[in-house]
């Protein structure tokens, strides 16, 4: 019997399996963790649904504090997972958030955004932009009472690396728009349809696939503007609407080649902040979030403390 044409797989990796049908087995099921006092770290978490109609709900983390009458600055994080796995409920970014809100001293929105194929980009970016929002609005009670909206980041790995870059770029056009202090990007997600130096042709034609699948949208394939930021029609790399942003990669990441490429042209850009890069040697991509305890995962995170706690 002749196999269906649809049935037939299209790209498989650990984490997925996407058909030519469209249809997409995930391979990873992340562990969940509950909400409520984290015992490594002593911060004490809140889920909050920011809109019924979509889902959009975030995890809020907030550090036990010495000093109860110094406000917090608010950093909004977004998880990684090429747009179609992973969770902000997941133990792995669970532990990340609370370990970032205790090290750094903030209060992070941790965002459980809409994921492909079922909702396809942009839906990510539009949760990503209206999680942005409440954050910065200060509703909710934790943020009232114990944040500084006037001192606010983003964050985010891989795909949510590449998120954080989009909602920069919508802040520019927007008004009004929170703003926005820093941004830090952990290993970000970058593409294009030409090659470039340090990158492996292979994982270039197996992410486009992915980004591809995820936006079905897409013009251009990887040459789309939200996933090449210097793609020809892309916004110019001066309407990034923050002060600061921190650019970081792994020697061995599969993204890093764009990554730098990513500081180099913001850096080289008319944009008016600064732009500060880390690569941590010998690691690959996001090991931090398998690592936290080594020794490049500490230093990578010293960084991002100092980078928040500058001003």
């Amino acid at each position: 019997m002749e196999s269906n044409a649809a049935d037939e797989v299209l790209l498989e990796l650990d984490s997925l399996r996407i058909y030519q049908s469209g249809k997409m087995d995930r391979l990873h099921h992340p562990v969940l963790a509950p909400a409520g006092v984290d015992a490594a770290t002593g911060v004490t978490s809140k889920d909050v649904v920011v809109d019924a109609d979509t889902g959009l709900s975030v995890r809020v983390f907030l550090p036990a504090r010495p000093d109860p009458s110094k406000k917090l600055p608010v950093l909004v994080f977004f998880h990684g997972g090429a747009f179609v796995i992973e969770s902000a409920f997941s133990t792995t970014y669970h532990g990340y958030a609370a370990s970032l809100a205790a090290a750094a001293g903030v209060v992070a929105v941790s965002v459980e955004y809409r994921l492909a194929p079922e909702h396809p980009v942009p839906a990510a970016y539009d949760d990503a932009w209206a999680a942005l929002q409440w954050a910065a609005s200060g509703k909710d009670e934790w943020l009232a009472e114990h944040a500084d909206n006037g001192r606010l980041f983003l964050a985010g790995d891989s795909a949510g690396g590449n998120m954080v870059h989009n909602v920069l770029i919508r802040a520019a056009s927007s008004h009004p728009a929170p703003r926005i202090e820093g941004a830090i990007l952990l290993h970000p997600w970058f593409g294009g349809n030409a090659v470039i130096e340090g990158e492996s042709e292979a994982t270039a034609r197996d992410m486009a696939k992915i980004w591809e699948f995820a936006c079905p949208g897409a013009v251009g394939g990887a040459d789309d503007p939200r996933m090449n930021p210097t793609a020809a029609g892309a916004a110019g790399l001066e309407n990034l609407r923050c002060e600061r942003v921190l650019v970081c990669t792994g020697e061995k990441d599969w993204a890093g080649a764009r990554g730098r490429a990513y500081h180099a042209a913001v850096a080289a850009s008319a944009w008016r902040g600064s732009a500060a890069w880390l690569e941590s040697e010998g690691e690959g991509h996001v090991f931090f979030l398998e690592k936290p305890e080594c020794a490049k995962a500490k230093e990578l995170m010293d960084r991002v403390v100092a980078f928040i706690s500058a001003s």
